[in-house]
């Protein structure tokens, strides 16, 4: 059953997803079905989105949710742990990652607003591990002045983002760019609708090679 059926068909706790984010979550959270996973979730809801990640990665996977209401330590179930605590809280993340681990997979659902996004962001993506995979959904909040964005707006997640397509091409800016970690530690990112991802790796080796007797082609 796709993940997509599976929120269409779900009977247990409230669910509240766009319907476009399931191709997405799909493409990049596939490779982690039935394997040992850390999921992280950063935002519980009602709680069904958490059952819902329990039954799409299957039986060797812990589930963690975070949330900064007490009401949602009722969500813990087989597979799930819940933690309250703010997501901008770097402490609180630190007392996370000591007691669970580094997460596979972190996907930021949560309070939607853009220092906290970037806050959680830049603490946790570089902790990932060599195959992570960070998702943020809901990043049409990054255009909305009440959740600290605007379009070009300094600060907003979206614009930060920016910056690390930049860094991304570092080796190809003729040394205007200098190389970072995030550079040498990131394979890919990735823009939908109001989401992005970005997965972690040792990028690929960059080289050209032309094959072929048709003729010369420059680029």
């Amino acid at each position: 059953m796709s993940l997509w059926n599976d929120f269409q068909t779900n009977s247990g706790r409230t669910i509240h997803k766009w319907a476009h984010y399931f191709p997405a979550y799909e493409r990049h959270f596939a490779p982690f079905v039935n394997r040992p996973l850390l999921f992280l979730e950063i935002g519980v809801g009602d709680g069904g989105s958490l059952q819902m990640w329990r039954r799409f990665f299957g039986p060797h996977a812990s589930i963690v949710g975070i949330d900064n209401r007490s009401v949602c330590l009722q969500y813990a179930d087989s597979q799930i742990s819940i933690r309250i605590g703010d997501q901008s809280d770097v402490d609180f993340l630190d007392a996370l990652l000591a007691e669970f681990g580094i997460p596979d997979v972190v996907l930021d659902d949560g309070s939607h607003v853009m220092s906290d996004v970037c806050t959680t962001f830049k603490h946790l993506y570089p902790k990932l591990p060599r195959h992570g995979v960070y998702a943020i959904e809901d990043l049409h909040t990054a255009y909305w002045p009440e959740y600290g964005g605007g379009h070009l707006k300094d600060g907003s997640f979206i614009e930060y983002a920016k910056t690390l397509i930049d860094e991304l091409n570092a080796d190809v800016s003729h040394n205007a760019l200098p190389t970072t970690e995030f550079k040498n530690t990131t394979n890919s990112i990735s823009f939908y609708n109001s989401m992005a991802f970005f997965e972690r790796g040792q990028p690929l080796s960059r080289y050209s090679e032309m094959k072929g007797s048709t003729g010369h082609y420059n680029r």
